[in-house]
């Protein structure tokens, strides 16, 4: 089968592989319909993520129609159409019975390895390196679902693979971020990052309730997109000081929550504080916290710092604002089990636009590695990368 595979830093191959196989009886292997390249996949890309081997095969947002079962007594059946969410769960340790799946304590087959690195083991993840499992992704003909029985959700009568597909992994991952902010109508939300995550946490920011949402980009397709998912203010970080921007908009008062969903690969923006991120990228260039450091900077005493962009090692950010302005950070992998029945509700509803994201297609996963680039560099007007596989 065809697959997208990792073979170094920019070194992305669209190659011939083995077909996977059941190799428990919770297994299912189903034939791919549509993935996407998500902009985690891109960490990947770059080099940012240890323990990658050349030839894994890449993607965690995927869909399919289930062709093998590894029990006749499995819940799922042949033909039947199943979402399956980035992260992989038992549903039977402490923190799935918690609803904490991205913490899943049993579905990482090298949990040893993220011990080593977190404290604790962490859920298994599909395409995301050895440390989260060594698990063969979804950008690919074929893949093998493990734990299918219980994080997977079979699509609805009537719904398309662009209605749901999303439900994988960015929907849900911005309306967590959305939801971390705790609240309650009213108030005024700050977006780092308007890409894929940023369009649908603004989004969610609206349908929970903030009056308004500031979106803090400065790539001309994705500012379009924060004014498609509802924002009501768009700072350009590289024309304008972000931090006295949201003062002037909030009349002092800061943002009432902000949400960061950019995460380690955040570009140097406008001032001051953009020159010391740059030179401090220099010396550990992994993990850049410039986003990070301007959300925590803006956000109004008392108030929300929401992280759902991904980081993957230390940072240095001041703990001094998060301690003298009584801020609460909340973070984490998306808990996406706990999400998909809700957010099915919402996009049945109409009340999400779960497609004008989407600029870039293609039929054929021999196209994938030009896509990466043109994603990676925001070429051609890319913000978002979907394969239709049949």
């Amino acid at each position: 089968m065809k697959a997208l595979c990792w073979h170094g830093t920019n070194d992305i191959r669209c190659d011939t592989v083995d077909d996977p196989s059941i190799e428990d009886a919770r297994d299912v292997i189903i034939k791919v319909t549509s993935c996407a390249i998500c902009g985690s996949d891109l960490h990947l890309m770059d080099g940012l993520m240890p323990e990658m081997h050349s030839g894994d095969i890449l993607g965690h947002e995927f869909m399919g129609e289930v062709v093998e079962v590894g029990s006749p007594n499995h819940p799922l059946k042949k033909g039947d159409r199943i979402v399956v969410p980035f992260n992989i769960n038992c549903g039977e340790c402490r923190m799935c019975k918690m609803g904490l799946y991205s913490c899943c304590q049993r579905s990482n087959r090298n949990g040893d390895k993220a011990a080593e690195m977190f404290g604790y083991p962490i859920a298994g993840l599909f395409g995301y390196s050895h440390i989260l499992g060594g698990y063969s992704g979804g950008q690919a003909e074929y893949v093998r679902v493990p734990m299918a029985d219980f994080a997977p959700i079979t699509v609805p009568e009537g719904m398309s693979d662009d209605d749901v597909l999303f439900l994988t992994d960015i929907f849900p991952t911005g309306y967590q971020g959305a939801e971390q902010c705790d609240l309650k109508g009213g108030e005024t939300v700050a977006v780092w990052g308007c890409g894929p995550v940023g369009f649908f946490a603004i989004q969610s920011a609206r349908l929970l309730g903030a009056e308004r949402v500031i979106a803090i980009e400065t790539v001309p397709e994705r500012i379009q997109l924060a004014r498609r998912a509802g924002a009501t203010d768009i700072i350009d970080f590289e024309k304008e000081d972000v931090f006295e921007r949201i003062r002037e908009i909030t009349r002092g008062e800061g943002a009432d929550a902000v949400i960061d969903c950019v995460g380690m690969e955040a570009d140097a923006g406008h001032g001051q504080g953009g020159i010391l991120s740059t030179i401090k990228e220099k010396v550990a260039p992994a993990e850049r916290q410039f986003a990070l450091s301007q959300a925590i900077q803006s956000v109004r005493p008392g108030g929300v710092v929401s992280i759902p962009g991904v980081y993957g090692g230390p940072l240095s950010i001041n703990m001094g604002q998060v301690v003298q302005k009584s801020l609460t950070l909340r973070s984490g992998q998306t808990h996406v089990k706990r999400y998909l029945e809700p957010l099915t509700k919402l996009i049945r509803e109409g009340k999400v636009d779960m497609t004008s994201l989407i600029s870039h297609r293609s039929a054929d996963l021999a196209d994938g590695p030009d896509l990466y680039k043109a994603f990676k560099e925001k070429r051609d007007g890319c913000t978002k990368v979907v394969f239709n596989l049949s």
